[in-house]
């Protein structure tokens, strides 16, 4: 665990403007992405940035699965860090909206990004958020970060009170159970067409099967596979075009095992989807650096 104070790190949250009279405008092949979509955060914006056809306009750098640096960030995106705050003191972390114009950094924060991708560009008509459809996405992100995540990481710790782990699986199968009642009526989390909460449950559910599953009995485990459509929707995403390319099996057990000192349990063994390789072919080695899209 860090010891370094939140206050003491500079946070980098500068927005992305409708247009010239914002510091950062949304000006074609200005910007750059830096993401290891090995780490949940990074996947959604790699995911969106697919969705919205931001291949050519905005151009992705892919890091490796585990940060390379001693704090935890990454070598590669040092010189960012520090030129967009002199002797920044915390690690050099993705994702990175950085922009090339200046050399510095626009955005950390991963919701602003995903929000600015979505509103801010020319995305070929997609609208991964909807007029009137604001409060809907956010009750969904609150569902999977609350109910999902939060509730798996607790259901999975080791060493806790069995009864504080019973009532987590409770609210965890609360959570899957929400989602499997919206889709067992509509092709996405929302209604016909993909938004922004379908990447998030997405994500959500990777991460459920990669990783949070590692720490669950087996009986748990069971028990979540008991949501035909919502696993089914994972499946059926699993081979879009936008989704497919950055899911990287390995490099999330990677990441995942360097990070975690958390006890394996028996529902390591039980996976709950056989999630397919990569569509564009196989996946650049965990210590490589790939960019994408326009230099």
């Amino acid at each position: 665990m860090s010891t370094t104070h939140p206050a003491a790190v500079p946070s980098f949250r500068s927005r992305i403007g409708r247009d010239a009279r914002s510091g950062y405008p949304a000006v074609p092949h200005r910007y750059r992405l830096h993401l290891a979509p090995s780490a949940p955060h990074c996947l959604q914006i790699a995911i969106t940035h697919g969705l919205l056809g931001l291949e050519d306009s905005l151009p992705l750098t892919l890091l490796p699965a585990v940060p390379d640096a001693p704090d935890g960030g990454y070598l590669a995106l040092r010189p960012l860090y520090q030129a967009s705050s002199h002797q920044y003191p915390g690690p050099a972390a993705a994702p990175v909206l950085g922009d090339r114009w200046t050399g510095r950094i626009v955005s950390t924060h991963a919701p602003d990004i995903l929000q600015d991708l979505g509103r801010r560009f020319d995305t070929r008509g997609a609208r991964l958020y909807p007029d009137g459809a604001d409060a809907a996405v956010e009750a969904v992100r609150l569902l999977c970060e609350q109910d999902v995540n939060a509730a798996a990481q607790r259901a999975g710790r080791s060493g806790a009170d069995p009864r504080a782990r019973d009532a987590a699986l409770a609210v965890l199968l609360r959570g899957l159970g929400a989602l499997e009642r919206r889709l067992a009526s509509s092709a996405y989390v929302l209604g016909g067409k993909p938004t922004a909460a379908d990447v998030q449950v997405w994500v959500t559910l990777v991460q459920l099967d990669t990783v949070h599953r590692w720490h669950l009995d087996a009986a748990a485990v069971y028990r979540l596979t008991d949501h035909p459509h919502l696993w089914s929707y994972a499946r059926r995403l699993a081979s879009h075009p936008a989704f497919a390319p950055h899911l990287d099996l390995d490099a999330i057990a990677l990441r995942h095992h360097a990070r975690c000192r958390g006890e394996e349990a028996a529902g390591a063994a039980v996976r709950i989807v056989d999630w397919p390789a990569p569509a564009t072919g196989t996946p650049a080695p965990p210590t490589a650096l790939r960019t994408t899209g326009t230099r």
